[in-house]
């Protein structure tokens, strides 16, 4: 449903927060007041729980203490930049914490980065100090050797190691996690006053349509999400949250800050598996959840999804691509519970829209409402949002007219790190230029039809690749696909789709282009199908359609036709 203004003021002043949610520079903001709060009210309770570590409120509050003071005494100051290269842990949670409480910036690493993608941002972004867990020793240890030997430098004082295992031999002083942190036991913690405006964390993005950049969050942007959340969401201390999606990636991270200043509980799975999360669920008690759609094919298509109960769970979120409504009728059924879209960047930390019915849908059929939890969704609280043709007027709210989304607000991003360039193509008149082509309906949702360079035009037609995948996502022996433009000499571009079947699943090409020709038009239908046994994804799961797409126009100077 959607959230009145008066629940959020009273939202921001509950949680101690100035103002109405507005974060003018100057204002008061540090995302730590979440973490004072929880331990101020709930010392005793259960926080986290991580494998066989279970801390309560109080506790983690002194490991975070802790951990200020190694910072401090490290000389890292306000705006120091520590990076992290770790599955999804309890530490990971006190990272978080400790760098807000002394204005230092995290810069969270995806692990699945090659080693030189590893080198360029920590080279990038000045870090200060590596935290990372040894099952990536290998490539922290060979990325910096590289360095040394190719007479690069870092700014890197320390390297901290977490997990089991010999710490390698590395140029740059190495010592344990758990040692750093608890040399400082039983210390208050350290705390500085912040503003809105305060780098919080610097992320870097997966470089899914070109070379990646440093995304700067502020602890105004990182906190009028969260609170938004908590609004739009209903959170409250009685949630139990499972970080399944990687903690590295916002389609996660936000939940940090909005469960900690609820009270609710963190659970973490180091790295997914389906047929583990589906049991964590159950064993938790896991009230809600958010994944990459890919993760929620994978718990749909374990052969133990209907081995658990999943009573406690009330809501399944996915963000990162459009869903089917038919997966979103699946969520629903064997899950027993909501299903939520939410859409949005690293860039708008990261809400923009969530696909949460008006009061006045829900006594529509179960159809309709799944049909509106499966649009891209409405504006969320706190955002302004728009859809513009090309010469900036807006669409109209017909569902058919097609712009690109424009938003402000408080959660928008400051800017790219040192990229003035980038930030000046993307942020204009206050504005961020998502690249995202979208409709918009009578009732105000907006429905992604495709990303501005992802659009094919084949015969003087437009054509939105998630129209099509959609239709794909319908055929019953279908997993996952990914549809694109490839040059065609005739149509200009035709349409390839690569899919991943099920398991022993036989289906031939022509079937189906056949099934898409039943549900579009003609001319929608794909002209080529690549079977393969998986799709290449970034780290947090997104398809990486870029890498399939480029293989088809190598050797072109354009990547139109």
């Amino acid at each position: 449903m959607a959230v009145p203004l008066p629940l959020l003021i009273s939202v921001y002043t509950a949680f101690g927060i100035p103002g109405v949610g507005e974060f003018q520079r100057g204002t008061p903001v540090n995302l730590a007041i979440s973490l004072r709060r929880a331990v101020e009210l709930w010392p005793d309770r259960e926080a986290c729980v991580d494998g066989l570590k279970r801390l309560s409120w109080s506790e983690l509050g002194q490991r975070v203490a802790s951990l200020t003071h190694a910072f401090r005494d490290l000389g890292l100051t306000k705006g120091s930049v520590v990076a992290c290269m770790a599955p999804n842990c309890v530490e990971y949670l006190e990272l978080y914490y400790a760098t807000s409480c002394l204005g230092l910036v995290l810069a969270p690493i995806n692990f699945r980065l090659s080693e030189q993608e590893v080198r360029e941002i920590l080279v990038h972004s000045g870090a200060e100090i590596l935290v990372c867990h040894t099952d990536f020793a290998s490539t922290a240890a060979t990325m910096l050797s590289d360095l040394e030997s190719a007479g690069g430098t870092t700014n890197l004082k320390l390297v901290a190691w977490l997990g089991p295992g010999i710490l390698p031999q590395t140029t740059v002083k190495s010592t344990h996690y758990e040692g750093f942190v608890m040399s400082y036991w039983r210390r208050e913690p350290l705390d500085i006053e912040l503003y809105s405006e305060d780098l919080a964390q610097l992320y870097y993005t997966s470089g899914t349509t070109g070379q990646s950049k440093g995304v700067m969050l502020t602890h105004g942007n990182v906190a009028s999400n969260a609170l938004g959340a908590i609004a739009e969401l209903q959170l409250t201390d009685k949630d139990i949250w499972a970080h399944i999606a990687p903690m590295f990636h916002l389609v996660d991270a936000w939940a940090v800050y909005a469960i900690t200043w609820v009270g609710g509980k963190h659970v973490f799975m180091p790295y997914f598996k389906a047929d583990d999360a589906l049991k964590l669920i159950e064993t938790e008690n896991v009230t809600i959840t958010a994944l990459v759609p890919t993760m929620a094919n994978a718990l749909l298509n374990s052969g133990k999804v209907w081995e658990y109960s999943y009573s406690k769970l009330r809501a399944v979120m996915t963000a990162g691509s459009p869903v089917a409504p038919d997966t979103v009728r699946q969520l629903e059924e064997v899950f027993g519970c909501d299903y939520i879209q939410f859409y949005g960047m690293t860039e708008t930390s990261p809400f923009l829209t969530i696909s949460l019915p008006f009061a006045p849908h829900l006594a529509r059929s179960k159809q309709e409402v799944q049909a509106i939890r499966a649009k891209t969704g409405r504006t969320f609280i706190g955002v302004e949002l728009k859809v513009v043709r090309p010469d900036g007027k807006n669409v109209e709210k017909n569902g058919l007219d097609v712009g690109e989304i424009i938003a402000r607000g408080p959660n928008v991003f400051r800017g790219y790190w040192h990229n003035e360039e980038a930030t000046r193509e993307t942020l204009r008149d206050g504005w961020i230029y998502t690249g995202d082509l979208a409709v918009i309906d009578e009732d105000g949702y907006i429905n992604i039809v495709d990303r501005k360079k992802d659009m094919i035009i084949s015969g003087g037609e437009n054509i939105y690749s998630t129209e099509v995948e959609h239709a794909l996502h319908d055929h019953p022996q279908i997993v996952e696909c990914a549809v694109f433009g490839i040059p065609d000499e005739k149509w200009g571009e035709s349409i390839k789709a690569c899919v991943v079947l099920k398991s022993e699943a036989t289906v031939s090409e022509l079937e189906v282009i056949e099934f898409v020709k039943e549900r579009l038009a003609h001319y929608k239908a794909p002209r080529e199908v690549e079977f393969l046994s998986e799709l290449p994804k970034t780290g947090s799961g997104k398809i990486l359609k870029k890498v399939l797409r480029d293989k088809c126009w190598q050797g072109r100077l354009k990547r139109v036709n």
